[in-house]
Order: structure tokens, then C-alpha cells, then sequence
């Protein structure tokens, strides 16, 4: 396929495994990213007030996430994430001892119907009504329309789960997920969660994580593996703009006054930017994306002068902390312990200051964790990932166009189309791959070059 010539539009996890899916093809590949940095919404950096690197926000995978484990595969970095053997994930509540979600060696649902039965923040009567509401989700199928407008939470409500339930056992499971509350999260795309993760599978939520700072696990291998495979990859190179000609194949993609012609352009950007981008090509229109807005995610990095956690992670509930991570390792540090909080949904806090956000979360450490209490917050810093996700609600996937062709040799990436997964690095990585498949595809139809075995 070396007559081809595909130009993928942005690097983040979708643009990379389009690239690399593209390349292995046989393709030319040329990638454009507007930024100064490869891997998209997963990335990191040197942070001069804390002197040590640090990730944009916590990103986690689950061992039912295959082609994003496969991506890694791809890349050789397997050996830099952690994946539990088995799931286990400690929940704690201000005064109270920690209860765990954990899934035994049984076939599923009794995998975690163990953990459930013994879930102490929930009264026995909202632990039996879970479990019966878990098997009425094992028979939803997320694909169905009509799921996707309604909430979770409103859908949880009818069936009977109570206000405490869902703030104590299910807003642990979606709000992390879908990076929304449950009364305003998309009831498909939680099922989607739901099953795919806990129930489908007796393993399929098992918890993963990077060992190493993002760069070092998306963003550096691929670039590796671009340039090996002869791709050309153009950082601060925003597009400024597409152009087709009537009865004459491929497309011109222009960038910083530079024109590249392609035989295929995978457009794997934000919703917004992929739909001012096709604005000026025939039939294609993607003015309903814009209706997906966005969602924030809040990240705090604090320092502690010792121990606090002596756990990987831990799920807060009936707390400001949500789920906190202990990334001491990953960033080097030889003296306290470093822990990064994500606040999903976490738009009030946006407009407060760091002084602000330190006098809410520092007693709320203290609350939940005791070992707080006597040691001193040696740094506190902030990332807010504004446009995180895209606002996975009630209705959103009437707005989300399929990954794939969009039209003659124009092909659409990214976690914001609807790959049947939520905004995650799995639906990133599925997405990039079906497009660059469908790219690849159409130049060999198109150009009559046979098929090679990696397409």
C-alpha cells in the first residue's frame, strides 16, 4: 500500500492507534497534532511548584478494555501498567472502617454477590434491592435506543433504590465512568458499564493503571512506533481547513499554509473541532455533535510529609474525595506520599482557587483517612481537565456519528463517536481503529493496491 497516502488529523490516543493501525497497513502516514505534545486528553508534565512529573488526571483501565490493552501491546509498554489479578476496591466513609467490593473465583453475577451482601454503608434491605436491580441490568441490552433517554438514575429510582443506595454503591461505579452524576448519566451507556465491566464477565472489571507517567506509556512509545514505521508526525501543526474536488479522488488538508494531499484523512479531534473542520465539505454535516457540549474533571495533587494511604487507590463516599490514588512511585519522591484525587463531574470547582480548593479538601482528607490528621500537606496543586469528556447524559447518543467513513475518503475518530462504549481510552483506541480499517479499505478499493496481511 505504499502509494497511498493517509494523513491522520490528531494525536491523541484515537489519532495514534489510526496511525499506527494505518502504517502497519503499508500506508504513508503523515499526523498533524495542533499541540505541542502527542496523547490527547492522557498526558503529563514537569510541574515546577510540586518538581516532579505529573499526570494531567488519573486514567484507569479495566481488564475488559481489550483493544486498549492490545494497543498497549502494540506500543511494548505491557510491563508498565499494573493490572489486578482480581477486582478489589476499598470504600471508605468519614468515620466508618473500610468495606471492599471485590469479586470472588465464581461464576458471574455470584462473583460479587459476596461483597454486596456484606456492604456495610447500605442498610440489608438496599443490599438485596441492588442485587435484584444488578440482575434486571444483566438483561438490558445497551444498544437499545430507548435506554439512551433516560437516566440511570431515574431508571434506579422506579426500580426502588433509595437516595442513600445510590449515593453509597452506584454513583461509586458510574459517576468515575461516565464522568456524571447518575441522575443525569445515560442510562445505555451505564448499562454499558454495568455489564461489560461486572457482570458480562467475572473478570471484565479488574482495575489497571500506568506505572509510569502518562508520556512515558502513550505518547513517546507511539511516536517510537510512527517513526519506525516511516510515518511523518507534524507537532504545533494546527489544520486549518479541507478541500475536495468534484470528480477528482482525495483530499486537500491544509496547515499552517502547508497542503497536504491525502488519499484518505482520518479526522480524530473533539467533536467541535471535527465539525468546524468538514463544515465546507459536501454532505458532510456535524452540527448535531455540537450538541454533546462537555463535562470537567478536577484533579487535585497533594504531598503529604508521610504515609496516609496504604492502599493503591480508595473510593470515598459521603465525601468530597471521590476516588483517590496513591502515585508516589510514579513520580519519584523519596519522602511523604504523593496522592492525586480525580473529581468527576466536577464542575464547581472550577471557578474556585487552589487556597479555596485546599481549605474544602484537606479537612475532608483528614476526615476520611486518620493518618491525615497528624501529618502535614507538604503541596497542593490543581489540573482541571475542562473538556474532559464529552456530556455523556440522557440522549446523547442521537448525537454521537458512528467511527468510520463520514463520506468519500473522510473518516471520523475519537471517544466522542459512537463506538457503544462511553468517553474512555477503550472507546478512543476502538474508535481509531475502526477508522484507519474503513481508511484502509477504501484506498485499496480506490487506488486497486492489494490488501496487505496487517489490513
Amino acid at each position: 500500500m505504499s502509494a497511498s497516502h493517509i494523513v491522520v488529523i490528531g494525536g491523541g490516543l484515537a489519532g495514534l492507534q489510526a496511525a499506527i493501525a494505518c502504517a502497519d497497513a503499508g500506508a504513508r502516514v503523515t499526523l498533524l497534532e495542533a499541540r505541542d505534545r502527542l496523547g490527547g486528553a492522557t498526558w503529563s508534565r514537569q510541574h515546577r511548584g510540586l518538581g516532579f512529573e505529573i499526570d494531567n488526571g488519573q486514567h484507569v483501565f479495566m481488564r475488559c478494555c481489550d483493544q486498549y490493552r492490545g494497543f498497549l501491546e502494540r506500543l511494548g509498554v505491557r510491563d508498565r501498567v499494573t493490572l489486578q489479578e482480581r477486582l478489589a476496591v476499598p470504600v471508605a466513609r468519614p468515620g466508618a472502617g473500610t468495606v471492599w467490593i471485590r469479586r470472588r473465583g465464581l461464576p458471574s453475577p455470584l462473583h460479587l454477590a459476596g461483597s454486596l451482601l456484606g456492604y456495610r454503608p447500605l442498610s440489608p434491605a438496599d443490599r438485596l434491592r441492588a442485587g435484584l436491580t444488578a440482575r434486571a441490568i444483566a438483561r438490558l441490552d445497551p444498544g437499545d435506543p430507548a435506554l439512551d433517554d433516560r437516566s440511570i438514575g431515574e431508571w434506579l429510582a422506579e426500580r426502588g433504590e433509595t437516595d442513600e443506595a445510590i449515593e453509597l454503591f452506584w454513583e461509586v461505579l458510574i459517576r468515575p465512568t461516565l464522568n456524571l452524576a447518575a441522575r443525569d448519566a445515560s442510562l445505555a451507556l451505564a448499562v454499558k458499564v454495568l455489564r461489560t465491566g461486572f457482570l458480562d464477565r467475572p473478570d471484565g472489571a479488574d482495575i489497571g493503571w500506568s506505572k509510569v507517567p502518562l508520556d512515558q506509556l502513550h505518547a513517546g512509545p507511539a511516536l517510537r512506533v510512527l517513526c519506525a514505521r516511516g510515518a511523518a508526525v507534524h507537532l504545533k501543526t494546527p489544520v486549518d481547513g479541507l478541500e475536495q474536488w468534484a470528480g477528482r479522488s482525495g483530499t486537500a488538508v491544509w496547515a499552517k499554509g502547508v497542503r497536504f494531499d491525502a488519499d484518505a484523512v482520518i479526522i480524530a479531534v473533539p467533536h467541535e473541532v471535527a465539525a468546524d473542520l468538514v463544515t465546507p465539505i459536501a454532505d458532510c454535516d456535524l452540527s448535531s455533535a455540537r450538541g454533546l457540549g462537555q463535562a470537567p474533571i478536577a484533579n487535585l495533587h497533594v504531598v503529604f510529609d508521610r504515609r496516609v494511604l496504604n492502599l493503591p487507590f480508595l473510593a470515598g463516599v459521603r465525601s468530597p474525595l471521590q476516588w483517590i490514588f496513591d502515585r508516589s512511585e510514579t513520580s519519584g519522591i523519596t519522602k511523604g506520599q504523593y496522592l492525586t484525587v480525580s473529581l468527576s463531574d466536577g464542575g464547581a470547582y472550577l471557578g474556585l482557587s487552589t487556597a479555596e480548593l485546599r481549605r474544602i479538601f484537606v479537612p475532608a482528607f483528614e476526615e476520611l483517612l486518620p493518618r491525615a490528621r497528624q501529618a502535614r500537606v507538604l503541596s497542593f496543586a490543581v489540573t482541571n481537565e475542562r473538556a474532559a469528556t464529552f456530556r455523556q447524559a440522557a440522549g446523547s447518543r442521537r448525537l454521537r456519528p458512528p467511527p468510520g467513513e463520514l463520506a468519500t475518503g473522510i473518516f471520523l475518530a475519537g471517544a466522542w463517536t459512537d463506538t457503544g462504549w462511553p468517553a474512555t481510552m477503550e472507546g478512543a483506541v476502538r474508535s481509531g481503529r475502526t477508522a484507519a480499517h474503513a481508511a484502509i479499505r477504501h484506498v485499496t478499493d480506490s487506488l486497486g493496491i492489494e490488501k496487505t496481511e496487517a489490513a
